[in-house]
């Protein structure tokens, strides 16, 4: 028993953490920085107000977590970031297919609280700093509410990854907060006030099917004019939750102090919305339907951001213009929003899209005036406009791991953040991000200590890719196709492929390339060719007058033709893919992107895969063979499809594929790290989305290791992560290593990106 009588004014409990990295911001971004950092060996203290992890990708929001791949509808082929945002993402497909936001609360937690070097403050909100000179942070003040505590967090280097960036703004960094006008940095895409600044905070709602009839009765402050809404139409019994991610508001106030009026707001229009469906009578299908959940707090898109020494802009995005300080990409649309919301009658979003990914500059995530401060999410120093690309969580998340990389070089060279640029550590600091998986466009990774640079390899086989047989798959031409195929340097040779007529037509072929060898844009015709076709089988041959200047993907181009049907393939390779000039109205994909000619945005074309179990390959015969699947690709620093596979992979017919990386001399090796195939083109949307598989169709997911002698090293079965990190107990001494694969399936051939040896 505790008796107190009380009389004199009480304190809190209180408690001091020092970390070598303070991390506040427990979204996806704050989370894969503290992971990342925590794995470096830093100690980390991971400040988070909310009662989970996640941000606007948790339970609490239930926005899907994306980047670069668009829903897979733009031109970014492979585009998914790399690193722990991947492996979040994959070990949330893994676990979670059906987009459950519970789930995807549990995956973020379980990584977070295995990690031994991170500290986690659930609940805490950081109120105060403490400075030890005007640019400079000491430490962090935060209160819990669950424990009544006050914390003290000391550390050398802190990390904002709060949103509205509650520690900058307290430290006096530098910040902007809404649109720069067109002549500040020559966007021609910055808007008029009369679109306005700001983009506003979304709140999501669920049905549920009952079975039964269920009664809705609106509370009082329920929007009871839905025709307010000048797009209530658009209301219907089917769509919920992020479908209905143009239910925003705020963009006209101050999106920091004015959020809990936005919160009402959106309230109104949630119940209000909900209101209409259940009692207007135009919609009958929802007489079993119950409002299963609606958002507690509002998923923000905009309020401050911190200047950096360098602040991205429209051209950067668009432009793709190259950094020498390049430490992530992003790929989203410049997608920016009316600021009057779901009250506008104007679209929800405008988005214009570039050609390719685009690259993140390191000077654009730490503070100009702040010298131990780093800037992470959507905070990070960017043009409003620029923004509208950047803040998008799996760009903002693999950005956050480069700033937690940083970190580490920090302290291990007593270094502050500047100090990284400008004393000559970024080609380090790149190094060490590629070597997790990291990616970073136009950057190989050149690793001095990876065993494999002086190895040599070789492969029980190589696929030499001559045929995609036909699996008596037909589908017709309702819309324009292409199958990228990766050649080397040289004269295109003949392309054979089997169309089905409806009666006597003709069949258009184009081959296309990207302007840019990197892109998967096929802005460039450089030959076509049309090709008579009879009703019934057709065989046919394509003789293009082509000679590649460089190794890039062509795009053998069928244009659209509902009268002829082509042959499709069952088998799927790595790096190999069918696209199609299709509609994703979701990213405002209309098959062909059209901007005035005053907004410096390009005019192109849409070339877009199909979700699985769709986008088959397109069946052809290529005699010649396609020989971009060499075992050398596994030492040439790319993890992933560029302009090539950049994988070995082996011949299907290989009863028992196997690598041998061979030395001179013994090596002593400890750690041996593996890149598979998980499908770099795959979105993986976190929530609410449900998905086919639970592993992605590419992914080797049994091999062994041995040594020379034949001893096992190293076993695995049921694989399903990209980037396999082993650890051995005790290091072995050996002359070569044998890596035995299984082939994924009988139609997928076992594939490789990268083996690292340390």
């Amino acid at each position: 028993m505790i008796i107190n009588q009380g009389g004199e004014k009480r304190v809190l409990q209180a408690l001091e953490l020092e970390a070598d990295l303070a991390v506040i911001g427990g979204g996806v971004s704050g989370t894969c920085a503290a992971i990342t950092a925590a794995r470096q060996g830093l100690k980390v203290v991971l400040v988070q107000d909310r009662p989970v992890l996640g941000g606007n990708a948790s339970s609490e929001v239930r926005l899907w977590m994306l980047g670069a791949t668009s829903h897979m509808g733009n031109n970014n082929r492979w585009a998914r970031e790399g690193g722990v945002v991947d492996e979040l993402m994959v070990e949330n497909m893994y676990r979670n297919p059906e987009g459950n936001p519970l789930m995807f609360d549990m995956v973020l937690l379980d990584k977070v609280i295995t990690e031994p070097n991170i500290t986690l403050l659930l609940n805490t909100a950081v109120y105060d700093v403490e400075q030890s000179s005007a640019d400079e942070i000491n430490a962090v003040k935060a209160f819990c509410s669950q424990n009544s505590t006050e914390y003290m967090v000391k550390a050398p280097l802190f990390c904002d990854a709060s949103g509205d960036g509650i520690v900058a703004f307290l430290a006096g960094a530098a910040f902007r907060m809404g649109a720069e006008s067109k002549d500040e940095f020559g966007e021609l895409f910055a808007p008029t006030k009369e679109y306005g600044e700001l983009l506003g905070h979304s709140l999501y709602f669920y049905s549920k099917d009952t079975g039964k009839p269920v009664k809705f009765i609106a509370p009082s402050y329920a929007l009871d004019d839905i025709t307010r809404v000048p797009r209530f139409k658009n209301f219907n019994a089917r769509e919920y939750g992020c479908k209905l991610w143009w239910l925003e508001y705020g963009g006209r106030l101050d999106t920091v102090h004015d959020t809990e009026q936005i919160k009402w707001e959106l309230w109104k229009v949630a119940y209000g919305a909900w209101n209409y469906i259940k009692n207007s009578g135009n919609f009958p299908e929802a007489e079993n339907l119950t409002l299963e959940w609606v958002g507690t707090i509002p998923g923000k898109r905009e309020s401050r951001r911190f200047e950096g020494e360098y602040i991205i802009r429209q051209q950067d995005v668009v432009e793709q213009r190259l950094h020498d300080d390049a430490v992530a990409f992003g790929g989203w649309s410049i997608d920016l929003h009316p600021a009057d919301g779901v009250f506008s009658e104007k679209p929800g979003c405008n988005q214009w899209h570039s050609k390719g990914i685009y690259q993140i500059p390191y000077r654009s995530l730490y503070s100009r005036n702040i010298k131990n401060l780093f800037l992470a999410g959507r905070i990070i120093s960017a043009t409003h406009v620029a923004f509208g690309s950047t803040r998008v969580m799996a760009t903002a998340a693999h950005a956050a791991q480069a700033i937690a990389m940083a970190a580490k070089i920090c302290k291990d060279n007593q270094l502050l953040p500047a100090d990284i640029y400008h004393k000559g550590f970024i080609p380090a600091l790149q190094t060490a991000l590629l070597r997790t998986g990291h990616h970073i466009p136009n950057l190989v990774l050149n690793d001095p200590q990876n065993l494999i640079n002086v190895a040599d390899v070789t492969a029980s086989s190589e696929l030499l890719l001559t045929e995609l047989p036909s699996a008596d798959l037909l589908k017709p031409l309702d819309c324009s196709v292409a199958q990228m195929i990766p050649l080397k340097e040289g004269k295109a040779q003949t392309f054979s492929f089997h169309a089905e007529g409806e009666e006597a037509t003709v069949l258009e072929v184009e081959f296309r390339i990207s302007s840019k060898q990197s892109n998967h844009t096929p802005d460039v015709i450089i030959d076509k060719v049309t090709l008579p076709v009879t009703a019934g089988r057709n065989c046919l041959q394509v003789n293009f007058d082509v000679v590649m200047k460089e190794e890039a993907y062509a795009f053998i181009t069928f244009i659209k033709n509902p009268k002829v049907k082509l042959h499709y393939s069952a088998k799927r390779v790595t790096g190999l893919l069918s696209v199609f000039n299709s509609v994703n109205k979701e990213v405002s994909n209309f098959g062909k992107q059209t901007p005035p000619e005053d907004i410096g945005v390009d005019e192109f074309e849409f070339w877009c895969p199909k979700r699985r179990p769709e986008g088959q390959n397109i069946a052809f015969k290529y005699e010649q063979g396609i020989a971009a699947f060499k075992a050398g690709n596994i030492t040439n620093g790319i993890d992933r499809p560029v302009y090539g596979p950049n994988a070995w992979v082996a011949d299907w017919n290989d009863p028992h594929p196997a690598m041998t990386i061979s030395w001179e001399e013994i090596q002593t090796i400890k750690r041996i790290e593996l890149l598979f195939d998980t499908d770099y083109d795959h979105p993986m949307e976190s929530v609410l989305m449900g998905h086919p598989e639970n592993v992605m169709p590419f992914c080797v997911r049994d091999y062994v290791i041995k040594d020379e002698q034949g001893r096992v090293i190293f076993s695995k079965a049921g694989n399903y992560q990209s980037r396999n990190v082993i650890e051995l107990a005790e290091p072995v001494n050996t002359k070569s290593l044998i890596i035995s694969l299984a082939h994924p399936s009988a139609d997928i051939p076992a594939a490789l990106f990268a083996v690292r040896c340390y």
